[in-house]
């Protein structure tokens, strides 16, 4: 008996791998790395059907031309690092179909693991039609995301040296952080260059008070009074250079996004249908050009009228997921690229675990950083969020919230139309309609009817 079993298995398994159809006839499979790429093609197409090239532009030339010459058209990659970037521009400069794939997704079995098994794996998932290539957004948008990556890096070195300033004045005992919301504001950086410069008089510091700054002259002047020591003062003007230099260096940035922009075929035109204003606060970090009316030019709609959305997370969002929303079939696929929807563990038709996967991309930071400030907000999504979060806590409420802003940009740019806010009072009507609703059939159900209690 448990031979025939054995043969009936083999049997099984031989049916199924006859039922793999080779789709991708001229496909290829890379195994990157920092040094070296090994490289598998179809059989009877060279003497070698596996190569390996150095990682060196010319090589990678070479390994090009030896694709060309054996036929392929399609290859496959694994995403490691940042070593697959120059192999895939060249690829695609040259006229080739590039997948790049998930790591997770081309695992091998267990068992002995070399570069060359590597390659020839992933050369034979890619021939089955068995790999899905990551998203990779247009040239444009690859370009302008380089761009506001590298502006995001200068305002965290920024940050390092704002924290340095602190340190610096609370050594010398000069509180100017309990007085002063931001010391990188107006009047703190006055007051802090000119201690720089030698003037140490509280007094003379507290007339750079500004007139909206809450803390009166008199408080200011207390805060001002410390012990200026000659070592502390070198630490603080070092800080308050290299503060200076990153400042700088955000401008050449901001110079080059807004060059991007223009280099985009607008989809709207906000000069002869010019941006109402709004009143959201224009934050610290914002570039000195109009950012709103390009990224209106570039998507064609404005996506800051969304609740939680301001310019600056709106170009962190474009910059990922780019404008064309069709690389995406619904919202729903769009979400659960965003990791901003659970997934499920199935077995014997039950759901044994449910949770919403880890992840680094950037969009999804965005959508949940717009996500936590509506908590406040007369807003529908305001509403929607206090109400999921007395329920189910902030955490879980983030990525709903997050959920909803997303679908909601995804409608907008797929279809270019502009958002209209309800209010939270709408939200909480028609909330309380679909709760009455919901009761009345359950009461049908049980063949009672709802009464409304009388005045």
């Amino acid at each position: 008996m448990a031979r025939k079993k054995k043969t009936s298995r083999k049997k099984k398994k031989v049916v199924q791998m006859e039922a793999l159809k080779q789709i991708n006839f001229n496909a290829a499979g890379l195994d990157i790395g920092a040094a070296e790429i090994w490289v598998a093609i179809p059989e009877g197409r060279d003497k070698q059907t596996v190569r390996k090239f150095d990682t060196f532009t010319v090589e990678l030339h070479t390994l090009v031309d030896w694709l060309i010459e054996c036929n392929i058209d399609t290859v496959a990659m694994e995403s490691t690092g940042v070593y697959w970037i120059p192999v895939f521009e060249i690829l695609e400069e040259r006229g080739l179909e590039v997948l790049l794939v998930n790591a997770r997704h081309i695992k091998n079995v267990t068992g002995r693991k070399t570069d060359v098994l590597d390659c020839q794996w992933i050369q034979q998932l890619h021939t089955y039609g068995l790999l899905r290539g990551s998203f990779r957004p247009s040239a444009e948008i690859v370009v302008l995301r380089a761009y506001i990556r590298q502006r995001n890096n200068l305002l965290r070195y920024r940050a390092a040296h704002t924290q340095h300033m602190q340190k610096a004045l609370h050594l010398m005992n000069i509180q100017l952080t309990n007085v002063l919301s931001d010391i990188t504001g107006l009047t703190g950086m006055l007051i802090i260059r000119d201690i720089i410069a030698g003037i140490h008089n509280p007094v003379l510091l507290a007339q750079h008070r500004d007139p909206r700054c809450h803390s009166a002259k008199d408080e200011i002047a207390k805060a001002l009074t410390g012990n200026y020591r000659q070592e502390h003062l070198f630490a603080l003007q070092q800080a308050v250079e290299l503060y200076d230099f990153y400042t700088k260096q955000i401008e050449h940035c901001d110079t080059e996004i807004e060059e991007m922009y223009s280099n985009f075929t607008p989809k709207a035109d906000s000069i002869a249908n010019p941006l109402p204003p709004v009143k959201k606060k224009k934050r610290k970090n914002n570039p000195d050009f109009d950012l709103r009316s390009k990224l209106y030019q570039t998507c064609g709609v404005d996506l800051t009228h969304v609740d939680g959305l301001d310019s600056i997370l709106v170009q962190n969002i474009i910059s990922e997921i780019g404008v064309d929303m069709s690389k995406w079939e619904t919202s729903k696929h769009f979400a659960s690229w965003l990791r901003l929807c659970p997934y499920n563990d199935i077995s014997g038709g039950k759901v044994l675990k449910s949770r919403t996967g880890k992840t680094t991309n950037r969009a999804n930071l965005a959508f949940r950083l717009a996500a936590r400030s509506t908590g406040r907000s007369d807003s529908a999504i305001g509403a929607f969020y206090r109400r999921i979060k007395a329920r189910h806590g902030a955490a879980k409420a983030i990525t709903a919230t997050a959920h909803k802003i997303a679908r909601i940009v995804y409608h907008m740019l797929k279809y270019q139309e502009e958002y209209r806010d309800a209010g939270a009072e709408a939200y909480e009507i028609q909330y309380q309609a679909r709760i009455l609703k919901n009761l009345q059939r359950k009461a049908k159900k049980l063949g009672m009817v709802l009464t409304p209690l009388t005045a």
